[in-house]
């Protein structure tokens, strides 16, 4: 596949992705993680897990996330589907790859959880040998889980998340096609986001701006929810919403707000000045600056995700700012999940080492801030890297304010 965005439309006149083929490489990846786990089926909920076996795009209602769509895998079969009512005509008449569906409602009160554990995904258990199977699991509401257990107590219930985060820690060739996709988009959000930054104009208009960019493109969403916009001293430390703040001479402002395209998300962000920045604001930013490219230079094979983060924060300690990290990872994978497995940076107990490997794809996001510092002195820069045999791919193109570097 080609290392840069084709475009996204499906066209006679070149090659694009071929979206029936990866849905199949990718429901065969997660079979093949369903038995180097031992298990007999596994039934996922979560957004991203669902649609990596059925492609099914459904409306995502906030704070319902587990609780509206899912898929049940089991050897030899398509994936089931297990749908809100809300996309059970759509999918009958749209997604003929679905050989099995069932509709049922949110997964939330006790009395229809409970109907539909036992006349809806009950019969399909049975119909399909699984009674007494082992049951890989992703995530699900207790009153769910607690369901299952009591219409079906011979059922063992197993870590089902770690298949899936397996089948999809290496890309695929056409995943990362999509990737790369997502990533331009990314970018224009971003473009937009930043023309959009000046004096008087609210933190909330510059994120409409980067998510009527976002639309018009074709994208599905903004990489998280809550579109992220800080100026300011509102970076110091991060408020990671959009707000109604007034942006102001001198301002820093940060813009992380990304773009999913074809169930893939691109994660970029880029902060900018308003106006002139003072020498200590250009000493954050470079310090995060050279802190991410010498990050970046660390991932290729044989280096460790504990490598980069090493990098990263060394280097930004050659300007005396190691210390003022953001208590968070400082990169995490990225794919159909918006954040996912490996983490970059992760300094919370049990955070595993990683090796790089090809096919890994990631958002490397450094963020440094200082308090006190008028107009701000928090700086993050995050870019999406491809982890190939020859190194670092570095999908996203966004430019750094060159204003910020010291020369």
């Amino acid at each position: 596949m080609d290392r840069y965005a084709r475009g996204p439309f499906n066209v006679g006149y070149e090659r694009r992705v071929d979206l029936a083929v990866l849905r199949a490489k990718r429901i065969a990846k997660a079979q093949e993680e369903r038995r180097k786990a031992g298990l007999d089926a596994l039934l996922v909920w979560k957004d991203e897990n669902q649609r990596y076996l059925t492609d099914l795009r459904p409306q995502l209602i906030t704070g319902k996330t587990t609780a509206l769509n899912g898929a049940l895998l089991i050897e030899g079969r398509a994936p089931i589907l297990f749908c809100s009512g809300g996309e059970r005509d759509r999918v009958d008449l749209t997604m003929p790859w679905i050989e099995e569906v069932h509709t049922i409602p949110i997964i939330e009160e006790v009395a229809l959880v409970d109907g539909m554990v036992r006349d809806i995904l009950g019969p399909v258990l049975k119909r399909h040998g699984l009674a007494d199977a082992k049951l890989g699991l992703d995530e699900a509401n207790m009153v769910f889980v607690k369901a299952l257990a009591r219409h079906f107590p011979k059922l063992s219930i197993e870590d089902g998340d770690t298949p899936m985060l397996a089948a999809r820690m290496i890309k695929l060739p056409e995943e990362i096609a999509l990737l790369e996709e997502a990533t331009a988009i990314a970018d224009a959000v971003t473009a937009s986001a930043t023309a959009a930054v000046a004096d008087g104009v609210r933190e909330c208009e510059v994120a409409g701006e980067a998510m009527r960019t976002l639309f018009r493109l074709g994208g599905e969403y903004s990489h998280v929810m809550t579109p992220f916009v800080a100026s300011g001293e509102h970076m110091a430390p991060p408020n990671r919403i959009c707000g109604d703040k007034l942006i102001r001479h001198g301002d820093i402002v940060f813009i992380d707000i990304g773009a999913a395209f074809g169930g893939y998300f691109g994660d970029v962000a880029r902060a900018v000045i308003c106006g002139r920045p003072s020498d200590e604001q250009r000493r954050i930013f470079t310090a995060v600056h050279a802190g991410l490219m010498a990050g970046i230079a660390e991932m290729r094979p044989g280096r460790t995700n504990k490598d980069c983060a090493d990098a990263i924060v060394r280097t930004a300690g050659q300007y005396g700012l190691d210390g003022r990290f953001l208590s968070l990872f400082i990169g995490h994978g990225v794919g159909i999940g918006a954040n996912e497995p490996p983490y970059i940076g992760e300094t919370l107990p049990g955070a595993p080492t990683y090796e790089f490997r090809p096919g890994m794809v990631f958002a490397v996001e450094p963020l440094v801030w200082v308090p006190g510092v008028r107009g701000g002195g928090g700086v993050r820069l995050e870019d999406m890297v491809l982890v190939t045999e020859d190194g670092p791919h570095v999908l996203s193109r966004a430019p750094y304010d060159e204003r910020l570097l010291l020369g």
